[in-house]
């Protein structure tokens, strides 16, 4: 016999099904009729108004009813670890959760390395580690052979890896590895996207594996980067990204109960519940195992369907970057501007003066997202009354300043890998949402910095060919709505080495083609012209002038006829 409330439809009518022995509402009495088999017994109410939720509503007495398929004692749980990852096969394509070092699946990790036995993975994640925890224990013993990934950052044993020809590596943006994951998980081949078109990762330039580095010997490719797919829509240009499939998908969730209901704490979210969607075989690591039913199912983050095994998670969290808040640092903090000289001392009063200037740029109540480094110092110099929705791609709408010491947590970080706060009335979710955002122009203002950027708006801010492999991670997407999203570039005018950084056309490898409207630098601000190509001075700093802006830049520039300082 149904014990709730079941919601049908009857022709274009919404009815109610109501249980002969469930708890009696105040129905109208001329509209019902029996219900055919199998309910009979019953009554269909038609088109029945009932009162809206409160905010007591919850947990509801529809739930908890029945039994669940499959064994409450057990489940899905695995006593060990070792056990859970026997089976996994070499060569299987590995697809791992974790942004940084925040959710990455520790135990599972550790326990993969113990079988010396298995090698010829491919990893797929957002990033291989710091270099020491994360997936690098697996690159470093050899047992990862590939990695998919967007973002190299400060693991420099994976840089050097990869242009000594030990390690393949395919650079792809965070926000199409999160929607290629998405469409392996929804079952379709892929999808076509603006990130990345006109750039390597349209033309396959950025080579997947080198020759192995011999002294005296010029490197060779090995494996070439894959070309893409290309077609226009509605005048644009797409490139066509394929689903990634895993074989095997790991991640670590802060509740799970037996049936592999799970529940993931902040900002941990970001490539968890995607990887165990698009993976054959998903073992998940818990914080806490819970009973079934101990989850609501309104709390469930990712239903159990796609939890095949469950192991309980003994390794601890790791911060990748701790940082609190420049009031909680005091003495240190003292001592150590009191030993910075005179050239970090500039360096750093040159920053100040460009945060300063790009949070003008922030309109009230706007949503912006902030790159990390210089950029996101502009949330500090916002005028007063002012006060934006800063978005982290890693999953945060709403984040706060950095956390005093008392307040750190080590499942609430930026982009940046960094320990962060949330503001109220801020949210959290995926890498697939966060990108919907991005791409979709929801975004109001994102700032980036660059290595490079050219009188027709491209920028470069993610490699040196043969020297630096930093990785694209999410900026490509940030730029591929420009129409949408007003992109804003702050740097240096000049390079450390006194090298124009804003020229004419860029020589490195580029982020986006014609994607930049405002360029904010140390000495000046300039407009760009998308569509024709050019730059506009608007404003100069007080401390400079127009012939010293023209002589450190590497393109011709107009000046405006009404032009201002800062």
């Amino acid at each position: 016999m149904i014990r709730s409330l079941r919601l049908a439809r009857a022709g274009r009518s919404l009815s109610l099904v109501r249980p002969a022995n469930a708890p009696a509402l105040a129905l109208p009495a001329p509209r019902y009729a029996p219900c055919s088999a199998p309910h009979r017994g019953q009554y269909r109410y038609m088109s029945l108004a009932v009162p809206n939720s409160g905010l007591d509503a919850n947990p509801s007495k529809a739930e908890a009813i029945g039994a669940p398929a499959v064994d409450p004692g057990k489940g899905k749980v695995w006593d060990d670890v070792d056990e859970a990852v026997k089976d996994i096969k070499s060569g299987s394509l590995l697809l791992s959760a974790g942004f940084g070092l925040c959710g990455t699946a520790e135990t599972i990790i550790e326990a993969m390395k113990r079988r010396t036995d298995l090698t010829d993975l491919t990893g797929v994640s957002n990033n291989a580690g710091d270099g020491v925890y994360g997936l690098a224990p697996l690159v470093q013993a050899k047992q990862i052979k590939k990695m998919i990934l967007s973002y190299v950052g400060t693991n420099k044993n994976l840089q050097d890896a990869y242009l000594a020809g030990q390690v393949a590596l395919e650079l792809c943006p965070q926000g199409t590895i999160a929607e290629r994951l998405r469409s392996a998980a929804a079952g379709m081949p892929g999808f076509f996207t603006r990130t990345g078109a006109g750039t390597f990762v349209e033309t396959g330039e950025i080579p997947q594996l080198w020759s192995k580095k011999v002294e005296g010997e010029k490197q060779t490719v090995i494996e070439p980067g894959v070309k893409k797919s290309v077609q226009d829509f509605d005048g644009r240009r797409y490139i066509f990204e394929p689903a990634l499939h895993g074989d095997v998908g790991i991640l670590r969730a802060w509740k799970v109960d037996k049936a592999g209901n799970c529940v993931f704490r902040y900002t941990t979210r970001a490539f968890a519940g995607l990887v165990a969607r698009a993976s054959k075989l998903t073992i998940v690591e818990a914080e806490n195992i819970v009973e079934i039913g101990e989850i609501s199912p309104m709390d469930v983050d990712l239903p159990g369907i796609y939890i095949d095994r469950i192991v309980q998670a003994t390794a601890p969290k790791r911060i990748e970057l701790l940082t609190v808040s420049e009031e909680d640092k005091g003495a240190e903090s003292d001592s150590s501007q009191a030993s910075t000289d005179s050239k970090k001392a500039a360096a750093q009063e040159r920053r100040i003066r460009i945060a300063k200037r790009a949070a003008k740029e922030l309109p009230d109540g706007s949503y912006c997202n902030l790159g990390v480094g210089m950029p996101v110092l502009a949330a500090n110099y916002l005028t007063p009354g002012t006060n934006v929705w800063l978005q982290s791609e890693n999953g945060i709408l709403g984040m706060g300043p950095y956390p005093t010491r008392d307040q750190v947590d080590a499942d609430v970080i930026n982009a940046g890998k960094e320990t962060v706060t949330l503001v109220p009335g801020a949210s959290v979710f995926d890498s697939s949402e966060s990108f919907g955002m991005i791409r979709g122009g929801h975004v109001d203002v994102s700032i980036l910095g660059a290595m490079e950027v050219s009188a027709n708006g491209d920028l470069a801010n993610y490699m040196i060919p043969g020297k630096l492999v930093k990785g694209m991670g999410g900026a490509m997407d940030l730029v591929s709505n420009p129409d949408n999203t007003k992109i804003i570039v702050v740097t240096d005018l000049v390079d450390k080495h006194g090298k124009p950084k804003v020229v004419a056309q860029c020589s490195l490898p580029l982020t986006g083609v014609r994607c930049v409207s405002r360029i904010i630098t140390d000495l000046a601000v300039f407009d760009v012209d998308r569509e024709n190509g050019g730059l506009t001075l608007v404003e100069v700093w007080n401390g400079s002038s127009v012939e010293e802006v023209k002589s450190k830049v590497g393109c011709e520039i107009k000046v405006a006829e009404n032009l201002g300082s800062f």
